[in-house]
């Protein structure tokens, strides 16, 4: 069984990464694309490809004991809004009169209850046309100001503590957990013609009151939409929300992708071929996630003899490989060996089973339980697993991999930093951790992922080809539930409310063609146009 995925400057010499640049393939988009920077106030990123001429202006709190909570709701913000331009993420607290001024936008992440808001940011928010997106806590000191009511045509409520599960939007249901206990506002609304409900909040009765407002120029979404998020949730409201702050005039168009996953030398070559030729007949363009060395250190899978070889000395699985790229198969980086050192990580030891450039193991309630970057964790160390990942590629002819995926989607920022000077562009969802934005020191017991429904250039730098539905999953374990291709097809259903969003999946191959089948004629039939990763790279 193998596990799911779970939810800067080379520090090399001259000739090294010169080595680096030509296994891995080094290209001007990674050349272009530095992490975002950092002052001792605020940090800029740049914007991902295709993305307008928005600038946009992130605010979070960062007071009492929940404080990290801001930057982290601040970070996931940021990548959001990387698909529409620029953008600034710095504390409320630090906010001068006019800096909105600069800015297409101002988005407001008020995660903090009665944090000191200053005086200049709600008068400014107040006088401004410029688009505002407030989210959650503190809208009553600007309810406060004189005006407010009759201008915007609604009043601070109260938080409604009522078992919310759904959120209606664009005529669809979007889930919420019913693990979150966070009241969401309700706001009192005295001039209806001033107030459009975008999305509706549904009691378990029921009833409904709104999640989310407009009125002139201010937008306000009645909870923090980053708590407790799945692949169907309403967490897509507010990705599509930006485009109405940040897009401007935006088509609405709905991709599809799917990438085959956990490939290595191991594979089977009728597998591949199998699937490649079902892809090429549906005029399906695909990706595939290849780390080049396989290793099982203990024999787990070959009574007890270690293994450790390449693709190099499987010459059936490199031709399988080819005969994939002939029938629009992208190879895409995953790794190098797909698991570390010869230590359960957190399973066995093998090849596609652990994690690579991260260290986790299962607790007592089968939790796969992320514990931190591996003990060699540098830039230099990352370097050297992909410069020799990518010298296995170049030497079996499969040419050098442009995009690179981590392994079960969790690295460090070290390995991040790897990933955006020898790359530039990942395909996965990011770990992320509070210290990224203000420049502190990583808070690795509060690492958080995050998925996106379109293209991105994230904190790191990168630009990230999104994967944000799943995978196919017979088999439940580590307390992740069985997924078929019917649960995928109805989260695709559900991300048509982003209106320019994506459906991307990825899929194992040794699971056959009947799943995949399924899978590609329901995203099909919903109106999705599967593309390769590389024309997401263009926006």
């Amino acid at each position: 069984m193998r596990a799911p995925k779970i939810s800067r400057r080379t520090l090399l010499g001259a000739g090294a990464a010169t080595a680096a640049a030509v296994a891995v393939g080094v290209n001007s988009m990674a050349a272009d694309a530095a992490p975002a920077t950092t002052t001792s106030t605020s940090k800029t990123g740049k914007a991902a490809p295709g993305a307008g001429s928005a600038k946009t202006l992130v605010l979070y709190d960062t007071t009492n004991d929940y404080g990290w909570l801001g930057e982290v709701y601040a970070t996931q913000t940021a990548n959001l809004a990387s698909h529409f331009g620029t953008w600034t993420a710095a504390p409320v607290a630090k906010y001068k009169s006019g800096d909105l001024n600069a800015y297409t936008a101002v988005i407001y992440l008020g995660s903090t209850y009665d944090e000191p808001l200053p005086a200049a940011f709600l008068t400014d928010v107040m006088a401004t046309s410029k688009p505002v997106v407030w989210v959650y806590d503190n809208i009553w000191q600007l309810a406060a100001k004189d005006g407010f009511t009759t201008k915007y045509g609604f009043a601070s409520g109260t938080f409604d503590l009522a078992a919310v599960t759904e959120v209606a939007y664009k005529g669809k249901k979007l889930t919420r957990s019913s693990d979150n206990n966070s009241g969401i506002m309700n706001l009192p609304i005295s001039d209806t013609a001033k107030v459009s409900t975008l999305a509706t909040a549904v009691r378990a009765d029921g009833t409904t009151f709104p999640w989310a407002v407009k009125s002139g120029n201010l937008t306000y979404i009645g909870e923090i939409p980053f708590s407790y998020v799945t692949h169907d949730d309403r967490y897509l409201v507010f990705a599509d929300l930006l485009f109405d702050a940040l897009g401007g005039s935006t088509t609405e168009r709905h991709r599809a992708l799917i990438r085959l996953e956990d490939v290595g030398p191991d594979a089977d070559p009728a597998d591949l071929k199998a699937i490649a030729d079902y892809l090429a007949a549906e005029k399906v363009p695909f990706s595939v996630a290849v780390y080049p060395r396989y290793r099982d250190p203990k024999g787990v899978k070959n009574n007890g003899k270690a293994e450790d070889y390449t693709l190099a000395s499987k010459p059936k699985v490199v031709a399988a490989l080819k005969y994939m790229q002939s029938k629009g198969g992208t190879l895409i980086m995953h790794g190098y060996t797909h698991q570390y050192g010869a230590v359960a990580n957190p399973y066995d030891g093998v090849s596609a089973n652990d994690f690579e450039f991260y260290t986790a193991h299962v607790d007592a309630n089968d939790s796969v339980i992320y514990d931190g970057p591996v003990t060699e964790d540098s830039v230099t160390w990352a370097t050297t697993r992909m410069v020799s990942s990518g010298a296995v590629f170049l030497a079996t002819g499969l040419g050098a991999p442009k995009i690179f995926e981590f392994p079960h989607y969790a690295a460090s920022p070290a390995d991040y930093q790897a990933v955006n000077t020898l790359f530039g562009k990942r395909y996965d969802r990011g770990l992320y951790f509070p210290g990224v934005l203000t420049g502190a020191k990583y808070d690795y017991a509060r690492q958080f992922g995050q998925f996106f429904p379109y293209t991105v250039r994230d904190v790191y730098g990168s630009v990230v080809v999104p994967e944000n539905i799943g995978n196919v999953e017979p088999e439940a374990f580590n307390n992740h539930p069985v997924r078929l291709p019917a649960d995928l097809i109805a989260s695709a259903e559900r991300n048509l409310v982003v209106r320019d969003g994506v459906a991307s999946c990825f899929y194992h191959p040794y699971l056959g063609t009947d799943h995949l089948k399924t899978l590609v004629t329901g995203v099909k039939g919903l109106g999705y146009t599967f593309v390769s990763a590389d024309t997401m790279l263009n926006g």
